[in-house]
């Protein structure tokens, strides 16, 4: 009852491993288990053996072999030594192969060794025990017996051991080569995070202080203006305004550098916010107009109300800048999953020579709109004007970037990118390699012969 237990166990125990396997694996070892039944039984119908029923069982028990070697490597090799001590000369052409895999997978080595070793005096003692009953074997069948043992048992067996080493040594400097590289790229994130808190640190102590006399100065301008010139007073309105929208995107920058997007940003990208950006175009002296084709509040992400800001503030500097007296038109369009602004400046009154811009604020807009996943355009119009217009998703899925980028920087310390694993594993393992190959070659030669033999008988 016990026994019986136990083999429904393994039985169970076989089904799960055969469903849990991968279709891939279940396929491959269905078509070889395929091809030794017919390599071993294929001969028969050409030529009638003495004993077909024998040949017939060691063909299929040959064939049975080669699932077995995965679950059950150690008595694989065991069983491979019947198919040697059999008449099917066919079915033991494939037992190299069935010991070699069966081999490698035999843990720990010792027990490789053992199984090997049992293995082939396994094989010479029944090659005696096939003529004990016609007498003693003449010396040169044992001799025969021993050779076909080493040649289909032990040097296969060898060579897959070593190659059965080589495998979890490659895994380990696989696995080195991958902790190596995830290390290079913590260590140079951590370095630029460093670097941009020390740039954030400098830029806040610098431009903050700067910016906040700035600020301050032109407050007490404001004041004085209002009292002593009146006349002035917009201007030194719009200074001090100026001042401190400055001193809250400086703030805003600073967030991105320490990685603290989305603080600070505010209400902006509403429409109170882009109709102010066109109330000081005008009072800078711009005609122009803001179209708002959307609900008065558009539920859109903090990043992306941000970057219609950044748009429409970059498009009114520019027609101040390049189209001075040129009408300027200011368009939002809610289109549902994404938003369109638009900032398009008529052709101006008087040519106006080439600016020294450097097209760096389109370049900054064009990366900010990107990592939203949005779509920027600039260029001339028909008319002469320019067009800059913006689609922005509403829900942007892309998180805000600064974020380092995996790609190796040629020329800093640190940059180049790990050896490969080829290259990390050849000095150790290709002599492994070498040496397993060239132990089976023997056992090839054996079993050219072998078959060569069999042709001819």
């Amino acid at each position: 009852m016990r026994a019986y237990a136990r083999a429904r166990r393994e039985a169970l125990a076989i089904r799960e491993a055969v469903r849990a396997a991968p279709r891939r694996t279940v396929v491959t070892e269905s078509v070889l288990t395929g091809l030794v039944l017919v390599c071993s039984l294929a001969p028969v119908a050409l030529i009638a053996p003495a004993r077909p029923v024998a040949v017939v069982l060691l063909g299929v028990f040959a064939a049975l072999l080669v699932p077995a070697r995965r679950r059950y490597p150690a008595l694989t090799v065991l069983g491979c030594v019947l198919v040697i001590a059999g008449n099917n000369v066919w079915a033991m052409v494939v037992v190299p192969c069935l010991v070699w895999s069966a081999a490698r997978r035999v843990t720990p080595v010792r027990r490789a060794w053992a199984v090997a070793g049992t293995g082939g005096a396994g094989a010479v003692l029944l090659s005696v025990a096939a003529q004990f009953p016609g007498g003693l074997p003449a010396m040169p069948y044992l001799a025969a017996g021993a050779g076909v043992a080493a040649l289909f048992i032990l040097l296969p067996a060898l060579s897959g051991v070593m190659m059965g080493r080589r495998r979890p040594l490659t895994r380990l400097l696989r696995e080195r080569n991958a902790y190596l590289e995830q290390t290079r790229f913590l260590t140079e994130e951590a370095a630029r995070s460093e670097e941009r808190t020390r740039i954030a640190a400098e830029m806040h102590d610098l431009l903050g202080h700067r910016i906040s006399l700035l600020s301050m100065h032109a407050g007490a301008l404001q004041l004085a203006a209002e009292r002593q010139a009146p006349a002035l007073a917009a201007q030194a309105e719009l200074l001090h305004t100026t001042a401190g929208t400055a001193m809250d995107e400086l703030r805003g920058i600073l967030g991105v550098l320490r990685h603290r997007s989305g603080e600070h940003s505010g209400e902006r990208g509403t429409r109170e916010d882009l109709s102010a950006l066109v109330e000081d175009s005008r009072n800078a002296g711009a005609d122009a107009e803001l179209h708002w084709n959307a609900p008065e509040s558009v539920d859109a992400h903090a990043r992306t109300r941000q970057a219609v800001h950044r748009v429409v503030r970059e498009g009114l500097t520019n027609a101040l800048k390049h189209a001075s007296g040129a009408p300027v038109r200011v368009t939002f369009q809610d289109d549902g999953d994404s938003v369109v602004v638009a900032v398009a400046n008529g052709a101006p009154p008087v040519p106006c020579p080439p600016g020294d811009g450097n097209r760096s604020g389109l370049v900054g807009l064009h990366e900010r709109v990107g990592l939203l996943g949005g779509v920027l355009h600039a260029g001339p119009r028909p008319d002469g004007g320019f067009l800059l217009s913006a689609r922005i998703p509403v829900r942007p899925d892309t998180p805000p970037g600064y974020a380092a980028s995996r790609a190796p920087v040629s020329g800093g310390a640190g940059s180049r990118p790990p050896l490969s694993t080829e290259v990390l594993t050849w000095p150790r393992l290709l002599g492994g390699g070498c040496a397993a190959l060239l132990v089976l070659l023997p056992t090839v030669g054996g079993t050219v012969a072998l078959l060569i033999m069999a042709v001819l008988d």
